[in-house]
């Protein structure tokens, strides 16, 4: 998992956004993005491990590029989030960030953020 907060934080004030909301969006199968919190690396540690315990490597599955475990994990963690902007600031709480999860890598992924500005 992979801390993206600063980034999409960056991006938000290089377009001098004020009010709206972004949408963060991985178009791959077996990626995701997640909010939760990002003060302890040990939280993302456990929804690593608790992910590998309920959705296995090494089970009986039927996709043959064998990489059906990730597939089921992104699904699990969903492909978007939406984030509200409130004074030029993304509005999470006092705990939360924003990961990207990847299943099935490395591999070279895209992110794309959708800046919606009220203003």
């Amino acid at each position: 998992m992979i801390d993206i907060t600063d980034e999409v934080e960056q991006l938000v004030k290089e377009e001098k956004m004020t009010e709206g909301h972004v949408i963060i969006y991985v178009p791959h199968t077996t990626a995701g993005i997640t909010i939760n919190e990002g003060a302890d690396p040990s939280v993302q540690r456990d929804i690593i491990e608790t992910l590998e315990k309920l959705v296995p490597e090494d089970t009986s599955y039927r996709h043959l590029e064998g990489n059906s475990d990730a597939h089921i994990k992104a699904s699990l963690l969903g492909s978007s989030v939406i984030v509200l902007v409130n004074k030029g600031t993304l509005v999470l709480g006092t705990w939360q960030h924003i990961f990207f999860y990847e299943g099935d890598g490395p591999r070279n992924r895209t992110v794309y953020v959708y800046i919606n500005k009220d203003n």
